[in-house]
């Protein structure tokens, strides 16, 4: 019983990862990357995310086939590494950074995703009534 009620309670602890799908709305509405959003309701089944107070999207989860794995990707210089019992070898066994090589791109795991939250226009967004307005 004390089994059970720990591993319940370890399993409450562990941080859920979500990825936010804007795809569907990406050629609908344009915002500056960093624009105020908020989003609430992620615990309901239609989280809601209104972005600079102008445009409210309605998501909806769609769970994970398989894993899914968030990378991050960050520069890195080309660094060398001086090797070898030359004499004339003054930095041996030390590394350099390459000024002339541009930097290279290093991906890494950030977590694994259980679940997708796509977002939609909701009905009473601004940018569905000026889409309207326009069409009239």
């Amino acid at each position: 019983m004390e089994a059970d009620a720990t591993a319940a309670r370890d399993h409450e602890d562990q941080d859920e990862y979500i990825l936010l799908d804007l795809d569907a709305v990406n050629d609908l509405i344009s915002f500056p990357p960093n624009a105020n959003y908020v989003l609430t309701g992620l615990d309901t089944l239609n989280p809601v995310l209104i972005i600079d107070d102008k445009f409210k999207l309605i998501g909806e989860y769609e769970e994970t086939i398989g894993t899914c794995i968030a990378f991050e990707e960050q520069d890195t210089p080309v660094v060398h590494e001086e090797t070898g019992p030359s004499e004339a070898n003054l930095f041996s066994g030390t590394r350099l950074i390459d000024s002339s090589q541009p930097p290279t791109k290093q991906v890494r795991p950030v977590c694994q995703l259980h679940k997708v939250l796509k977002f939609k226009l909701s009905p009473d967004s601004e940018i569905q009534s000026r889409t309207d307005e326009e069409a009239n």
